[in-house]
This record gives C-alpha cells, structure tokens and sequence, in this order.
C-alpha cells in the first residue's frame, strides 16, 4: 500500500499547530478515505490561513486557458494562482505576509506541459529569500520514474507550459522536481519533501492501487495521462486533441483527416507498443465543436515500449505529409505567450516544427532529442528520493 506524503503528514500534526499555514492544492489532495487534506488539517486544529489554487480551479471547474474566477465557500480564503494574465501565477507578496509553511499537494501527470508543478516553481521563485518554508506532500508520478523522453527545455522557449529544464516525460516526483528546481535556479528557499512510503519508480499509477482522481477536466483517466505527453502537442496544431469527447488526447481528429489512411500512414512508421484505430467523432466544445470530424483513437498495447512525445511527432509529420495544404501550426495566444507558436513552447525548441516542415524523416526526427534523454537520465539521479 502506498502512503503519500499527505497520509504521512497527518501521522503527526502535533508540530504544524504554531504554523500559519498556506495551502497549493486541488481536489486531488484526499485522503485515502477521500476526505479534502483542507477539511482534516482544520479538524485536527491546524491553522489555515489561505489556500492557492492552480489552473482550473480548486475543483477543477475551468476548462484550459480560462481564468479561474469561481472559489466555493469553504470558510477560508481561497486565491486563484491563474487568472486573465501572466502575472497573476504568481502570489501577490501581501497574500504572503501572515504565512510561515506553503504546503504544495497536487497529483502531476508526469509530463512538462502539466502546469501544476510549473505553479509550484513559480511559487519557489516567488518566496526566495524570504523566512518561508515550502514542504512539498509528496505523490507519485502515475507515468513512473524510470522512463524519459524528449528534447530538454531549451530557456529561449521557457513558458508556463515549460519552466523545469527537464524532458517532456521526466519520471521524477514533484518533490524530487522541487529539489533539482531549487538547485537549476539556486534559490533561497526553506524546501522540504515528506517522501512516500512503498512507491517504486518501477510503477505506473495502477499498481498504487490508490484511486485516480481527475486533476483536471480532460484528464480523466490514467490512459489519458500515458499519451497526454505526445498527443498535448496537437494544441498548438489546428486539430482537435479530442477535447469535448469523453476521452480526450486518446481521440485527434479533423475535418480534414481521412481517418483510414491517417492510421495507415501512422502504421507505417512502426511504432511499438500501441495501436492505431480509424474513428469519426464529434466534439461538444472546443476545436470544430459540433462537427462529425475524422481522426484515430490510440490504443496503448504495451506500457512498456510505448513512447508517447515520439508518437505525438510522428503522427504530426503524418498529417503533414498527407494535408499539408490543410495543417497548420497554430499562432495567437497560447499559456499568456504571443511571441512563439503554441507547438514550439510544447516541444521546448523550434527545431521539431521545422524538421516536420522541412520534411525529415521520423526516425532522425526522434534521434535528434537522444541525447538529451542520456544527458538528463544522469542529471536527474542526484535528485531521486526513491529506488
């Protein structure tokens, strides 16, 4: 049985009844009776002061890229950390001023997109240098912490979908990702991880037994999670990511897409461990919302094998090679970023886009981010809290 940082915490909440206490949690911060960690620390008399809540709300009530405006009442402050601007991810100073410990605990998905972690990194930078501590509750990462994958950030395109300078699939913890963040911008902070008991980076959140609870609105299952690290790429491509269907990120699709011959090219390719399966679909929000659209569904065969970012890449040189009159890589807005195609702050450089366009082949397209898979395998076990 796995005891998260959390379950571990409240062992012993005896210390934490002098501390004014700030939280950054959502809903995926329970019990393994699935009580709220809010509700229990304040029964066991700990004093809140606020709690910050990340993209999407306390509850997850806000679809992406929408400012959170709605708190519920829970006889405590709560302060959005995403609202209509980049400023507002990060905490205003004077919200800061009564708080000792930020306690951080929110279930990540494993990949660098996911803004959650991105929130708590920005929060580091924010009380460094100031007498506040940070203790993360440590939550394991449901894609494991064995596997990596892809390009490394490349800083020119740091954003809030790419803070750490880390692979897309990183396989670390958040509590382990606080510590190489801490060491990366050498910041000034009182940082402390309560670790996980019976968690081994050999797992895949199934074998936690502990329940899924959706972090966010289109995460609702840990297969989404699995290909959420390929398939998030497709929003900075004018192709649905299957937002507004029941299974997003399993599910692309465009009105554009022949279905049977975007599986067959996907084939191809020769990709391990997963499937690909002609669909027709119909959103009910989002890109082309209530339109019948063409796509694939991805089937994942083997955990192991399965590469998602190479999958996501290979099946956008697909759609490149079959619609090129059609694809496009989306400009505008994206994450409070106007500066730099949405796809470019997903991969963490330009190179990828341009070697699609520039119409590489597959297989040198995912050699080219090889290396800095060796260079951060060896980064990243100086900063493993777990075997």
């Amino acid at each position: 049985m796995i005891a998260t940082g959390l379950d571990i915490l409240l062992r012993n909440t005896n210390r934490f009844l002098n501390r004014n206490i700030g939280l950054i949690v959502n809903q995926t911060s329970v019990t393994p009776e699935l009580k709220y960690s809010w509700n229990v620390l304040k029964e066991r008399g700990i004093k809140l002061k606020r709690i910050f809540s990340p993209e999407h709300g306390l509850f997850a009530t806000e679809q992406d890229q929408i400012a959170v405006s709605y708190q519920p009442d829970l006889d405590c402050e709560i302060v959005s950390l995403y609202g209509d601007s980049a400023k507002s991810l990060l905490p205003n100073k004077t919200l800061l001023d009564n708080i000792d410990l930020i306690l951080f605990d929110i279930q990540d998905v494993g990949s660098r997109y996911y803004t959650y972690v991105n929130t708590l990194a920005l929060f580091m930078d924010s009380v460094s240098g100031m007498d506040i501590e940070i203790m993360v509750l440590d939550r394991p990462n449901p894609l494991g912490g064995t596997i990596i994958e892809g390009p490394l950030l490349d800083q020119a395109f740091r954003s809030f979908v790419g803070i750490f300078p880390i692979p897309v699939r990183h396989g670390m913890t958040a509590g382990e990702l606080a510590h190489l963040y801490r060491d990366f911008k050498k910041l000034d902070i009182n940082l402390s991880v309560i670790t996980m008991e019976g968690w081994k980076r050999s797992m895949l959140f199934p074998e936690t037994a502990l329940p899924w609870i959706p972090p966010s609105p289109n995460m609702p299952t840990f297969a989404t999670a699995e290909v959420y690290p390929g398939m998030c790429l497709f929003e900075g491509l004018n192709v649905s990511e299957g937002r507004g269907t029941t299974t997003p990120f399993q599910l692309s699709g465009a009105p554009f897409i022949k279905p049977a011959e975007f599986t067959e090219r996907c084939q191809v390719f020769g990709l391990e461990g997963v499937l690909f399966r002609p669909v027709w679909f119909k959103p009910t929000f989002h890109k082309f919302c209530g339109k019948v659209i063409g796509g694939i569904w991805l089937q994942v065969t083997d955990h192991s094998r399965f590469r998602s970012f190479a999958t996501g890449i290979a099946m956008t040189l697909a759609l490149h090679e079959l619609y090129p009159e059609h694809l496009q890589f989306l400009n505008g807005v994206y994450e409070f970023n106007d500066t730099l195609p949405a796809f470019d702050l997903l991969a963490g450089n330009s190179h990828i886009r341009t070697s699609i366009l520039n119409g590489y082949n597959v297989n040198s397209i995912i050699a080219s981010w090889k290396a800095d898979e060796a260079e951060f395998s060896e980064i990243k076990q100086g900063f493993h809290l777990y075997d």
